[in-house]
């Protein structure tokens, strides 16, 4: 029965003023010339993908198929010493001067408007504040529903459409003032989450698992042997996987190697990078709704049976508006306590009812 687990969801309407237009000019620079270049070449208009729609459509698909449980809320902008612990000052210090311009930050066409670096801290302080409602017990779970994503952004650099790291941001807040010594970090966007890797790449507190498209998919890394080094060696386990996996094979990385390591690291907090590109829609990972559905319960009963249900979700990709606003919502029904189907081999729930069918009707004939 859906509802008996109250979930906090975080939002900001300030996160939908990061609104990159590629056909204004930038601050003159090498990197804007270099992605002109880019966008030049291709044979077709070029639009950036990361645009409001993505948060807007969520919250339209919610507002529309309501969720019992679910409490919409919203946090407080991440302030600079939060954002330190992840990020070096010379590197916020030039985020931060670009507020109120437009600029190209890198040649994976990562870009700002006049109004990205409100969303970005906004984006990183609601993450904030989905890992403090679990930990001070004001919910069961949340979901931090934040853009500009953050998984691809490294301590220096800007990458992928992303700005800030919210789920590290996050994970170095929990650290530092609400007391939990060992976090669970899952990644299962269809990309490789290459900044929070490099982030906590050293650090025994914090076990990154991340299943995602193999290189050379975007960004390239997540190879099976990047494992961490010095004190963190072991504690960066990645399953790299062919664009096809689907549902099953992923289900099965989260039984077989996620839940093995999880119970010798025993977190005190789980922490997802909730991606929904791995949705076949968005033609990378082939993943269904139910797919969704399945890893939420993984997560969920990761977080009950260590952590006493503390469990945060931050959303990365997804650019398929509706696969995007569905799969979000597939999620938020099992964190409302909604139920999760059984994962089949793709098609073979069908061919079962069409042999079962044929069967019938060849018998009747006789």
């Amino acid at each position: 029965m859906i509802g008996d687990r109250k979930v906090d969801v975080f939002f900001d309407e300030v996160m939908l003023g990061h609104d990159p237009q590629v056909d204004l000019p930038f601050i003159p620079s090498r990197v804007e010339k270099h992605v002109r270049t880019i966008l030049q070449e291709l044979d077709f208009k070029w639009s950036y993908p990361e645009h409001p729609g993505r948060l807007s459509a969520i919250k339209t698909y919610l507002d529309e198929n309501p969720i019992q449980g679910i409490h919409l809320t919203s946090g407080a902008s991440a302030t600079y010493k939060q954002l330190s612990r992840v990020h070096t000052t010379s590197y916020l210090d030039h985020i931060f001067s670009l507020a109120g311009k437009s600029a190209w930050l890198d040649s994976d066409t990562t870009a700002v408007s006049p109004d990205s670096i409100k969303a970005a801290i906004a984006a990183a302080g609601n993450a904030i504040a989905a890992v403090e409602s679990v930990v001070n017990k004001k919910s069961k779970s949340a979901f931090a529903l934040v853009r500009p994503p953050g998984h691809h952004a490294e301590p220096v650099r800007a990458r992928g459409f992303c700005l800030l790291n919210n789920v590290a941001v996050a994970a170095a807040h929990a650290q530092a003032k609400l007391n939990c010594e060992r976090i669970l970090i899952v990644d299962w966007d269809a990309h490789h989450g290459n900044g929070t890797q490099e982030i906590f790449w050293a650090d025994p507190d914090v076990l990154f698992f991340d299943t995602h498209c193999a290189a050379p998919f975007y960004p390239g890394s997540g190879h099976l042997d990047e494992v961490g080094a010095g004190l963190g060696e072991g504690y960066t386990i990645n399953v790299p996987l062919p664009e096809a996996a689907g549902d099953i094979a992923i289900e099965k990385a989260f039984r077989e190697i996620l839940l093995p390591a999880v119970e010798r690291f025993k977190p005190d907090l789980v922490l997802v990078s909730a991606g929904f590109d791995p949705h076949h829609n968005d033609m990378a990972m082939n993943m269904t709704y139910n797919g969704f559905k399945v890893l939420t319960r993984i997560v969920q009963d990761i977080a009950d049976q260590y952590c006493d249900g503390r469990l945060a979700l931050v959303l990365e990709g997804g650019y398929n508006l509706t696969s995007l606003s569905r799969g979000v919502h597939a999620v938020l029904e099992v964190l409302a306590g909604g139920d999760v189907p059984e994962l089949l081999e793709c098609g073979v729930k069908e061919v079962t009812e069409a042999a079962e069918f044929h069967r019938t009707a060849f018998i009747d004939d006789d």
